[in-house]
This record gives C-alpha cells, structure tokens and sequence, in this order.
C-alpha cells in the first residue's frame, strides 16, 4: 500500500507528516507551523504549500479543516476566518501545490483514523468521536460508515454553544482546573449520549494527550475512552482521505 500525506489544520497550528496506511503510523517526524492570524485561504495556503514542500510531497494531500466540508467547499468556519464560507478549498489548495488534494472536516477526519486503526477498531453500533482543542469537533459513524459534517460541537447546552464552555481552549481561556473543565465537559457528553445513545465516546484532540488528569472526573452512562492516536488521529485520516481519493 502506498503512503499516504495528511494536513490537520486547527484553529492554533497546522500539522501534517507522511503516514504509512497499511498501520496508520507515522513514517517522518510531522512538522507543525502556526496558523496564520487571519486564517485566510491565501494565508493558510502559503503554510500548506510550506509543509508539503518540506517532505517533497508529491502525491495526493489530505487536508482537514474545522469546519463542515462537502465536496470540497468549506460551509463553516466558527475558528478560521469567515471568509472561507462558499470557498472551494480543494480547487484552491490543489493550484497552490500543484498536488491532488482532498479536504474532510476535521473530527470526520480523526474518527476515520480512529475506526481504521485505533481505539474504534472492529466496533460495531454508533461510536462517537469528540476532538477537544480550539473547538470540539464530532464524528459520528455506525457499523464503521461515517455519518460527515455533525459539527455536534455547536449544540446549545444551558443556553451557550457547547464548545464555548467545554472546548479544551475554555480551559485554558477561564484558567480552569482540570476537575472543573471536566464537570462542564460531563455537561456536554451527557446531552450527546442522550440525544445519540453512543456504544463507545472517543476522545480526542488536544486535550486527549492529558486524558489522565480529566477523563477519571467524567461519569457518563457509556464507555469513553482516549484516543489511541491522541493528537495524530487528524493527520492520519487526512492521509486516509487522500489515498482513497487519489
């Protein structure tokens, strides 16, 4: 199986590294570079021009992106600039490159790596995995089969969108204990298990690499687990995107 190269973009950084597709693991050390302040598509694509010539990639390119993305136009973009909304994000990046690229939201990207190759492996029924990090992103999949663009981050929990309280960037933002991130977080998950009735919750994101200090405060009626990826999971199922794309 051929490797694959996947761009995770988040609200702070873009990250990207080749990957091995047949285990999903990561066959250079990734590169991160900020995300440019505004995030607009000239700028962001200036940084991923940048990371796709640091590896001399190429091949097709994965990219995903925090907002919902349907063949390839960005529909939203509550953490990069507005002007990407009706933006054909694939045309755009594939002229700067010169490469054959593929957008995905950014959880539907990290789920599917999650399905592929981590902890969602071989589960059956609904899995949901979260992204907690500028935002909390959502990708819903039953039996395997994603469910795209869910973006369940933005529901409305006590009157506030759920991400404004719970995202990792909250925390930090409120200068919050782990504890009391977690108690809002429980908030959060609560309202998803009932309104989706998840077999398994997989965490991820930024926050994910800290699993330890929250996880163990969460009490919900599902089994919640990190992300066996933690933060690569994006990276990954951008790879995953572009190899069956290209």
């Amino acid at each position: 199986m051929s490797p694959g190269f996947g761009i995770d973009i988040g609200g702070s950084g873009m990250k990207a590294a080749p990957v091995d597709l047949a285990d999903g693991s990561l066959i250079a050390d990734r590169l991160r570079l900020a995300t440019p302040q505004p995030a607009t598509p000239d700028a962001m694509s200036d940084v991923v021009v940048q990371l796709v010539r640091h590896f001399d990639w190429t091949g097709p390119v994965g990219i995903t992106f925090p907002g919902v993305v349907r063949q390839g136009v960005i529909h939203s973009a509550a953490n990069v600039d507005p002007s990407w909304i009706g933006y054909d994000g694939d045309a755009r990046f594939t002229e700067a490159t010169g490469c054959d690229v593929h957008m995905v939201n950014d959880a539907d990207g990290a789920g599917l790596a999650e399905v592929r190759y981590g902890a969602g492996r071989d589960r059956r029924g609904v899995v949901l995995v979260l992204t907690f990090g500028t935002g909390i992103g959502s990708g819903l999949f039953n039996d395997g089969v994603l469910v795209p663009n869910t973006e369940l981050g933005h529901l409305e929990i006590d009157g506030h969108d759920a991400e404004s309280r719970a995202a990792a960037s909250a925390r930090e933002r409120e200068g919050l204990s782990w504890k009391e991130w977690a108690q809002r977080v429980q908030r959060y998950l609560r309202t998803v298990v009932m309104l989706f009735s998840p077999e398994l919750i997989i965490v991820g994101g930024g926050a994910s690499r800290k699993a330890d200090k929250w996880l163990p405060h969460i009490q919900v009626d599902t089994e919640i687990v990190p992300a066996a990826l933690e933060n690569e999971a994006g990276i990954v199922g951008a790879a995953l995107v572009a190899g069956a794309e290209g």
